[in-house]
C-alpha cells in the first residue's frame, strides 16, 4: 500500500470535511493563540479548496457572558472573561481570511461547545447528505477536534484524520492524540496526510 493510500480504501462521494474553528481568534494574539494554525493552513485550505462544495466550517462561539451557562461551562468562562462575546473584538470569530472565499458553496456551523455535534443539527445534516465518511481537521488536536472525532466515531461514520492539517498549542498533546488515535482507535480512525485525502479523494 502506498502513502498515500488509506487503509479502508478511496473517500467516496458521500464524504463531508469538517473544518473545526479555523478562527481568528485562535490564530491572532489572544489568550487562545494556537501558534501554528497559520502553519497547518496552507494544507487544510488545500482540502478545502478541492472540495468546497463538502465542506462544512464550525466555529467556536461563546457565550455574551459566563452568566449564560451552566455547571462547569460557567466556571470555564469566568476564567477565560476576555474571551466572551461582550469583550472580544466580533471580527476575532470569524473564519481566517483565506477561508472565507471559499462560503459559499461551504457551509458555516456555529458550535457552543467543543463538539459541532452538541446542540446542533450537523447529526440530521449528515443523514441528509448521506454522508458515510468525516475528513476533520482544524484545531485544536486534543480540545474540539477530540470531541469532534469521538462523536463522529459514536455516529458510526469513518473518520479520517490528515494529521497535517491538525494544529494544537500543545505540542506534546498533539502527539498524544495522534498515538491514540492510531492505537485504540485504529478500526475507526484513519490517519493520513493532505496529500492522501486529495489523492483519494476524487
Amino acid at each position: 500500500m502506498g502513502s498515500d493510500s488509506l487503509r479502508w480504501g478511496p473517500l467516496s462521494e458521500r464524504t463531508i470535511h469538517l473544518c473545526v474553528d479555523m478562527q481568528s481568534m485562535f490564530a491572532e494574539d489572544t489568550p487562545w493563540h494556537t501558534p501554528w494554525m497559520k502553519r497547518v493552513l496552507p494544507c487544510v485550505e488545500a482540502i478545502v479548496a478541492s472540495r468546497p462544495d463538502r465542506t462544512i466550517f464550525t466555529r467556536f462561539m461563546a457565550p455574551n457572558q459566563p452568566e449564560e451557562m451552566t455547571g462547569s461551562w460557567r466556571r470555564y468562562f469566568e476564567r477565560w472573561r476576555e474571551m466572551t462575546r461582550s469583550c472580544l473584538d466580533p471580527r476575532l470569530l470569524d473564519l481566517i481570511e483565506p477561508l472565507q472565499r471559499f462560503v459559499p458553496p461551504a457551509a458555516v456551523l456555529d458550535k457552543s461547545f467543543y463538539s459541532p455535534f452538541h446542540a446542533t443539527a450537523l447529526s440530521a445534516t449528515l443523514r441528509t447528505r448521506e454522508c458515510d465518511t468525516v475528513v476533520i481537521s482544524g484545531a485544536e488536536t486534543d480540545m474540539c477536534v477530540l470531541s469532534t472525532v469521538l462523536d463522529a466515531v459514536d455516529l458510526g461514520v469513518r473518520v479520517v484524520l490528515p494529521v497535517d492539517a491538525l494544529c494544537s498549542s500543545s505540542d506534546e498533546m498533539h502527539d498524544s492524540l495522534l498515538g491514540l488515535y492510531r492505537s485504540r482507535f485504529s478500526e475507526q480512525v484513519e490517519t493520513t496526510t493532505t496529500e492522501g485525502i486529495l489523492a483519494n479523494w476524487s
